[in-house]
């Protein structure tokens, strides 16, 4: 009764804890560049003084599904996306270094290429600054190269190139802020085999249709969670009942 009891309550529980994993999956099905998020639990039994007989359900290590998402042409000259591994390197506000393959970039008043969320794209030896009443292009190896407004110059001039790196999928977490950094938090090295596509952007890799029907399985999870209680609420009451006539 005790091993219902306990894993019917807690299963119910992280499967909630799991539909706001796969909402949030959803509400991000159309943000750039994002990695949807991953969840599993196990069984383990409760530690107490009394005999190991009762069990609960605990989140296990939450991760990310790092398989690529659809890259589609956009031709603005600020977006760039990373093709196979690989991610682009931004500056946080305490200074160090962070990770993301959302490309959807833009310049701030003082032409330093930075993400739409003002934090700034590292290069080689730091931030990237474009001359002013110049346009940017982006070589499939980072190299960022400045180009006259107005003119029909294919070969600008090389300003700098981005940092791409390409860490294993295993050493790298996703902060809070959206942004994925290293377990050790050292930044990480160079890579100059990751490549990127101008004027294109990476899309979400949520499945849709998937999460919805995970969603679906999900609810009918936590139905079968509370049946169980139920179920268990109404064998005690026979047992005490059948004990009270004995």
């Amino acid at each position: 009764m005790d091993k219902l009891i306990y894993t019917a309550m807690t299963s119910a529980k992280h499967t909630m804890d799991q539909m706001d994993t796969t909402t949030h999956n959803l509400a991000n099905a159309s943000t750039d560049g994002f990695r949807a998020q991953l969840d599993s639990f196990r069984a383990v039994p409760v530690v107490s003084t009394d005999l190991p007989v009762q069990t609960f359900v605990v989140d296990s290590t939450t991760g990310s599904d790092m398989s690529p998402g659809t890259i589609r042409q956009t031709d603005r000259p600020l977006d760039v996306a990373i093709q196979g591994s690989g991610w682009l390197t931004v500056q946080t506000p305490d200074g160090k270094e962070a990770y993301t393959r959302s490309g959807n970039l833009k310049l701030d008043v003082n032409g330093v290429l930075q993400t739409q969320d003002g934090l700034n794209i590292l290069g080689e030896s730091g931030t990237v600054t474009l001359p002013p009443d110049q346009n940017v292009s982006f070589s499939k190896d980072g190299t960022v190269s400045s180009i006259p407004v107005g003119t029909q110059l294919t070969n600008g001039t090389i300003i700098g190139r981005l940092k791409l790196v390409n860490p294993p999928d295993n050493t790298m977490v996703r902060g809070d802020d959206g942004l994925f950094r290293t377990k050790d938090g050292k930044a990480a090295d160079l890579d100059p085999a990751v490549a990127i596509a101008g004027g294109s952007i990476e899309g979400s890799n949520v499945s849709v249709v998937e999460s919805m029907v995970s969603m679906i399985n999900l609810a009918r999870q936590f139905d079968m969670h509370m049946k169980l209680l139920q179920n268990a609420q109404s064998d005690d009451e026979k047992a005490s009942q059948i004990l009270s006539l004995s």
